[in-house]
């Protein structure tokens, strides 16, 4: 669907990072950990580094792992879109790429987890981001 893809670190240099999402329970399900552990191999780089996702936008996204004394890593994420340091962030867009996200997400753990479930959840609670979706 929507062209999110895993891309290496890009440079900082006049960018900065602008925080638009956290999710501080990944155990709550064990298969969103899990997805996380092997497709950006936490297992072997742990808090060492960042994840870096490219929406369809073309913005890059740092997925910063977050680790609990006491549980299981990693316990929580956060996302950061690395914006031009002086410009404001789009809201709108931002919004659609993190709907892409999820997607890429969703499909990514698979199983019980459906596109189909998620597209009815945003429905649900008028997400915007749902109204771009065929």
């Amino acid at each position: 669907m929507n062209g999110v893809c895993i891309v290496v670190a890009p440079p900082l240099i006049g960018m900065r990072l602008a925080f638009v999402l956290a999710e501080d329970r990944l155990g709550h399900y064990a298969e969103f950990r899990d997805f996380f552990v092997r497709t950006f191999e936490l297992d072997r780089v742990g808090l060492a580094q960042p994840g870096y996702l490219r929406a369809p936008s073309g913005t890059v996204y740092a997925l910063i792992f977050i680790g609990r004394s006491g549980e299981v890593f990693p316990s929580g994420v956060e996302i950061h879109a690395i914006v031009p340091a002086l410009e404001p962030l789009d809201e709108a867009q931002t919004d659609r790429d993190l709907w892409a996200i999820l997607h890429w997400m969703i499909a990514g753990i698979g199983g019980t987890w459906t596109i189909e479930a998620l597209q009815a959840t945003g429905r649900l609670f008028r997400i915007p981001a749902v109204a771009d979706q065929p």
